[in-house]
């Protein structure tokens, strides 16, 4: 571990500690957080500098230390416990679950309390516009696909499986290597090199099946870069046409499993979203499969499209319930 790794932790628990113990010796609390009193002061001199955003006289956190003791004398907030949204909750529980096999971790031991105490934490919490304990938790299938591909990982394999990709509402073959598993937006990833689009691609691992982990090693090329998600994930492109949706309670899943922009509560459990989509009868299709549960405010020419198809659907079956 890094030392910037081990003084952000060390910095965060500082205020709190401090708190308890007004007036400590440095070289006691030194001795705690088992670094020399050099490093403790380090450690003061840059808290000494933090706070609220602002950062004037009083957001920021006030120290007094001389030199054998450390008071903290305005804490800028910092005793509060953390609070985390159900939405932060469930992100965290499935980074943490990721990040328990993955090979190279330290202590997974200490990771598996700190999961057990966050979902003690989150069943405990009030619901804040999101549902705790009942969100972004893999399902069953999701975790065996997950182990299976830090298995390849680890062992160096490629990986045969089928995938389905939601924007074109169809089920792929393909052969990958992996080069690592990521988190994005509290969903888990496959970042690996696809041969069959011969390009990096980033696969949810709740939409893989019938994954094989091969027996020839996993080989990406030297010039396959790791996907800027900083961002977030979905990137727009010029080409795509752009629908509003209104979606009454039993389709808001749309929103959590496609990308949509421009999320407004409604009221009553319905949503208006902006959706982006290129090929239109896929998008055709989508909508019909939900029947009632979903209006078109635009583009007026897919609304009319929608009508148009759910027409003919009853036509279709008027005329076979005719000749039944």
């Amino acid at each position: 571990m890094t030392a910037a790794q081990d003084r952000l932790p060390r910095l965060l628990a500082l205020v709190p500690y401090l708190i308890a113990r007004p007036g400590i010796r440095i070289e006691e609390a030194a001795a705690d957080f088992e670094v020399t009193t050099k490093q403790l002061r380090k450690d003061l001199e840059l808290l000494w500098m933090c706070g609220l955003p602002g950062y004037g006289p009083g957001d920021l956190i006030d120290i007094s230390f001389d030199e054998d003791t450390v008071t903290v004398t305005f804490d800028a907030g910092m005793r509060r416990p953390l609070r985390l949204t159900g939405a932060e909750a469930t992100a965290l529980l499935v980074a943490l679950r990721a990040l328990v096999d993955t090979p190279g971790v330290v202590d997974a031991d200490a990771i598996r309390r700190a999961v057990a105490k966050i979902e003690v934490a989150a069943g405990q919490a009030q619901p804040a516009g999101v549902a705790v304990g009942l969100g972004v938790r893999e399902a069953a299938e999701t975790v065996k696909v997950r182990e299976s591909v830090q298995a390849a990982l680890q062992a160096g394999r490629a990986i045969r499986m089928a995938y389905y990709t939601a924007s074109k509402d169809e089920v792929t073959e393909r052969t990958v290597d992996p080069m690592r598993v990521l988190i994005v937006e509290g969903r888990g990833y496959l970042e690996a090199w696809c041969r069959r689009a011969e390009a990096v691609r980033l696969f949810r691992l709740d939409r893989i099946d019938e994954l094989a982990v091969l027996d020839e090693p996993a080989a990406p090329p030297p010039y396959a870069e790791p996907t800027d998600v900083s961002a977030g994930l979905f990137r727009a492109a010029p080409d795509q046409s752009v629908a509003r949706l209104v979606l009454e309670p039993d389709a808001r899943w749309i929103s959590e499993y496609y990308p949509v922009e421009d999320v407004e509560e409604l009221g009553a459990g319905r949503l208006r979203v902006s959706m982006r989509y290129s090929d239109t009868s896929w998008i055709v299709r989508l909508l019909l499969g939900l029947g009632g549960e979903v209006s078109v405010e635009e583009p007026p020419h897919l609304a009319d499209e929608l009508r148009a198809q759910a027409a003919a659907a009853v036509t279709r079956i008027d005329r076979y319930l005719a000749a039944t």
